[in-house]
């Protein structure tokens, strides 16, 4: 029998039709956590770069919570900059959304695909068997 990947979509989180906020694989227990923008559930970006990251924190944590994993199982974050984004600020907002949690990060800078995004957020995390 073929196994699917299962979305996950927090219903606090913006649906969109194009895209799942999280994918768990079938092969294993692992979760990808699709890019997170600083956006409320309404789509709306937050205002400014300190904001728009703890923001799009908050949205990777809801995504964890709902395939029943958190950040302790977090094992990658790729965080993407606008580019000529001084990261100082981006890494500070980080620190008050995901405290102290020690995860392999990759940071890069990109023109971004939405008008006035300044960071998005991925993760890829175990989902603990219950």
């Amino acid at each position: 029998m073929i196994s699917y990947p299962t979305p996950i979509d927090p219903p606090e989180l913006f649906q969109s039709p194009a895209f799942a906020q999280g994918m768990i694989a079938p092969a294993g227990r692992t979760l990808y956590v699709g890019g997170q923008n600083g956006t409320d559930s309404t789509g709306a970006l937050a205002d400014g770069l300190g904001a728009q990251t703890a923001l799009a924190l908050r949205n990777v944590l809801a995504v964890l919570a709902e395939a029943g994993s958190s950040p302790e199982h977090v094992v990658k974050l790729t965080i993407y900059l606008a580019t000529g984004i001084d990261p100082g600020e981006a890494y500070a907002a980080t620190a008050t959304v995901w405290g102290d949690r020690r995860t392999a990060v990759s940071v890069l800078a990109i023109t971004p695909a939405r008008p006035g995004a300044l960071v998005e957020i991925e993760a890829v995390a175990a989902v603990p068997d219950n």
